[in-house]
């Protein structure tokens, strides 16, 4: 394990050290993939006097447990307001889970369809390796996709591969670091007025699209939601940040679909 092999020669003449750093740091798993290497690790925070899990892509960082306030509040956002039963709804990016949990917490919620780009995040969860794993992966009302978010989001078929065509109520998104901030540059189109067109099209009439972002609110993207949707909000998310030494912020813009047509001009 990477963080292991650092300084062994040290550790090794004491197994009490050893243990110690066993117990504080753990590479769980590590793939060579297409985009680089991927893994997965835990460390434990003695701040927080908490695990941590964290994805990382070579040296960036794509995922952590350590802020998850955000995620839970774009499926809690993108719900609220929506029918009281029977909700079809699909989170793009499964990451650690907390969206796909938080949207499965809502009694609601009758189907999730999680698209995930990287099968090694989605085997974590099926062999149980992250938290929330066992919950999502027992869950009957949920389903893993493996699949590119945003070529399913531009293709007529969408995000069912058994029911071409489907239709959603609500369409939870968190994967890119912001609408100017993307992890691929084939992503940015999605953002465009032309880009969430095609999205809409997989939404129910009324239908809900919700987007995670790390960035404070955004007055461009902003206009172009409220061009193509019949209401935008961007909402502001504070959490509690002690490593900063106060609150840190996400936006979660939150766009409805008018309930007599698809989408704006349509």
């Amino acid at each position: 394990m990477i963080a292991r092999r650092v300084g062994m020669a040290q550790w090794e003449a004491d197994p009490n050290r050893m243990a110690e750093l066993s117990l504080r740091f753990e590479e769980i798993d590590w793939r060579e993939t297409p985009i680089g290497v991927i893994s997965l690790r835990r460390r434990r925070d003695p701040l927080l006097e908490a695990d941590v899990y964290e994805v990382k892509l070579d040296d960036e960082y794509l995922m952590s447990s350590l802020f998850t306030v955000a995620e839970v509040e774009l499926a809690r956002l993108g719900l609220a307001g929506l029918p009281d039963t029977g909700l079809d709804v699909v989170v793009g990016g499964l990451g650690l889970g907390y969206t796909a949990r938080a949207a499965l917490a809502d009694t609601r919620v009758r189907s999730l369809t999680v698209v995930e780009g990287l099968g090694e995040v989605i085997e974590w969860h099926r062999r149980r390796l992250l938290p929330l794993g066992e919950s999502l992966s027992s869950d009957p009302r949920n389903r893993f996709v493996h699949g590119d978010f945003f070529a399913m989001a531009r293709a007529a078929a969408g995000f069912d591969p058994d029911v071409p065509g489907r239709r959603f109520h609500a369409i939870l998104v968190d994967i890119d670091h912001s609408p100017r901030h993307v992890l691929d540059p084939g992503h940015a189109s999605f953002y465009t007025a032309e880009g969430l067109q095609r999205l809409a099209r997989h939404l129910q009439p009324g239908g809900v699209f919700a987007l995670w972002s790390d960035d404070p609110p955004d007055e461009d993207f902003a206009s172009t939601l409220a061009a193509v949707f019949a209401t935008a909000e961007a909402h502001v998310v504070d959490f509690d940040n002690p490593y900063g030494g106060g609150k840190s912020a996400n936006t979660v813009y939150v766009a409805r679909l008018g309930q007599g047509n698809a989408m704006r001009g349509a």
